[in-house]
């Protein structure tokens, strides 16, 4: 099972980084540029995010026990999320990064790809329940994730209007999906397939978008960085470990608590390579902590699933 998961989250990482090298290489040939992306991160940022979390809320089933599972999943998600936020207040290991850095690196280290990395792995571990879960976890990243997670970063700029802490495209997508959820509401499918069509953007979309800001980047300082590897321990083994151990301490069963677990040790979320692009930062900086995490995620994501599976 462990060479299993190693294989798997390989694979995930592996097509990551196609989809990067494509970005890159378009870049490169002038088919696609960094210019051309940043007009891109705009409708990633507005349209395409909310329909991803609208979809997947229409892809769940709300029969009563489904509806009390994602409860305590979504709740589980806010663990992972608080964990994060507070390990990086007690321990500021970024505080003497520049400040053009530090909101990349604390954002980087509270928010993963629960969406990229942790859905598949928890498909393949799991099974749909998997999948169930882990759509809870993404619910709740999105609605932090547009909420404090803008604020971190956008922070860094000065003058964040706090409006937007509450009218976001993450809060947007959770108004529109949840109440369609909790009613029960099925779509004309003249509705549902464009919402469906323009969700599937997200990925790759956002990888070609990555792949264009790694071409401007110095890629031989990104072994480098020491806060790189900072970020890594933090998001790859302290929250993962933390959260093992609380499923532990509260019997948890162990397909959620496998599930959660996936969610927990997935490597840095692609947000920060777009926040970062959106709110004029360090796109160099924040490419190269989700490259090199992702890849150290090979190793990790496997390690963490078996402990949670034990």
């Amino acid at each position: 099972m462990f060479l299993q998961n190693l294989l798997t989250t390989a694979q995930q990482v592996f097509i990551l980084y196609i989809l990067i090298a494509v970005g890159f290489f378009a870049d490169k040939c002038g088919l696609y540029t960094e210019k051309a992306s940043k007009l891109n991160t705009n409708l990633l940022f507005y349209i395409v995010t909310p329909l991803v979390i609208v979809n997947s809320f229409l892809s769940i089933d709300n029969s009563p026990e489904n509806l009390k599972n994602f409860g305590i999943a979504a709740l589980l998600g806010v663990v992972i999320h608080v964990i994060g936020i507070v390990l990086v207040l007690v321990f500021p290991f970024f505080r003497k990064a520049e400040n053009t850095k530090a909101g990349i690196y604390r954002y980087a280290c509270i928010y993963g790809n629960c969406g990229y990395m942790a859905l598949p792995l928890a498909q393949a571990v799991l099974g749909p329940q998997g999948t169930f879960y882990c759509s809870a976890v993404i619910m709740i990243f999105n609605i932090f994730s547009f909420t404090h997670g803008i604020y971190i970063i956008g922070a860094e700029k000065g003058g964040f209007d706090f409006k937007k802490l509450f009218i976001n495209p993450g809060t947007i997508g959770v108004a529109i999906g949840l109440p369609l959820y909790l009613f029960g509401v099925e779509l004309p499918t003249v509705i549902a397939t464009p919402i469906s069509s323009l969700a599937v953007l997200n990925t790759p979309l956002a990888m070609l978008i990555f792949g264009t800001y790694i071409a401007h980047t110095d890629l031989k300082t990104m072994f480098t960085d020491k806060y790189i590897y900072l970020v890594g321990i933090v998001k790859l083994i302290a929250v993962p470990l933390i959260m093992i151990g609380a499923f532990k301490l509260f019997n948890i069963p162990t397909v959620l608590a496998t599930a959660i677990a996936v969610s927990a040790s997935a490597p840095c979320a692609n947000n920060t390579v777009i926040f970062a692009g959106k709110y004029k930062l360090d796109t160099g900086t924040a490419s190269k902590t989700v490259a090199l995490v992702s890849f150290f995620s090979i190793i990790t994501m496997p390690v963490m699933i078996a402990l949670a599976a034990t």
